[in-house]
């Protein structure tokens, strides 16, 4: 019975370190994408994230909110890679969800069927004259007026960001 368990062990324990590695991974087997912002004793409106294929800055990241609870999400992204990045989805607290819209000319910021297109070594700014992320019914602002974001990247995937609350 003790060589039972003591076997049981054993395999609980490589079990358990295949899945930590293979959750440190990305599908492809690359790193998973390493932040380097955005923890709690960082600045609000501000992330960077960095790994293989990844370098995105988000900066100057504020949901201007209006009555009802509306807004638009104002930011400067730069990507910093040789592959294109696309912002395809930012969502809130208790599942709202924003919605993006593209720049009316260029590439920067462009709508795409993969969403908003951040080319190769570009800056791109969201707010009036660039790609935009509107919310409706926002919930989750902080007592100190910030404001929780997940954002969806293709490449840099799930990235989070504490985004600072301003008065429309």
């Amino acid at each position: 019975m003790t060589r039972f368990r003591a076997g049981r062990a054993v395999f609980l324990m490589a079990a358990v370190a295949v899945l930590a590695t293979a959750c440190s991974q990305g599908s492809d087997g690359s790193a998973a994408p390493r932040r380097t912002g955005g923890a709690p004793d960082t600045a609000p409106g501000q992330v960077r994230v960095e790994a293989p294929g990844v370098d995105l800055s988000i900066t100057d990241a504020v949901v201007h909110l209006g009555p009802g609870r509306t807004g638009t999400l104002t930011m400067t992204v730069r990507h910093g890679e040789g592959v294109p990045e696309h912002l395809d989805m930012v969502a809130t607290p208790g599942g709202g969800r924003g919605r993006l819209t593209g720049t009316p000319k260029g590439t920067d910021g462009l709508m795409t069927t993969a969403g908003i297109l951040l080319p190769a070594n570009t800056t791109v700014a969201f707010g009036a004259k660039g790609p935009g992320v509107t919310f409706t019914d926002v919930r989750g602002v902080t007592a100190a007026h910030t404001l929780p974001l997940a954002l969806e990247f293709g490449v840099a995937r799930l990235v989070r960001l504490t985004a600072i609350v301003s008065p429309h």
